[in-house]
């Protein structure tokens, strides 16, 4: 919905020629071990996650520097001063 709302094509939806990033976890382990005290902790809890179909973490583990992700542009570009 939220790529719908801002008009962003190709994006939203797990359909043929779309763009989709996908996060498989399990809600009950999912968790955030960053503290003001230790802000670079990594979350725990994710098994994989694909950006734009490409699997960036398996199994919990980084797939080897696979960085698929790419720059978005919505309707509010070049609105701003």
């Amino acid at each position: 919905m939220p790529a719908a709302n801002l008009g962003i094509k190709d994006r939203g939806a797990l359909k043929p020629g779309y763009h989709a990033d996908v996060v498989v976890f399990d809600p009950a382990t999912i968790g955030d071990r960053a503290t003001f005290e230790k802000p670079h902790q990594y979350s725990v809890g994710m098994r994989d996650v694909f950006v734009n179909g490409v699997a960036v973490l398996k199994n919990g583990e980084h797939s080897g520097g696979a960085r698929p992700g790419r720059f978005v542009q919505g309707q509010g570009r070049g609105r701003c001063p």
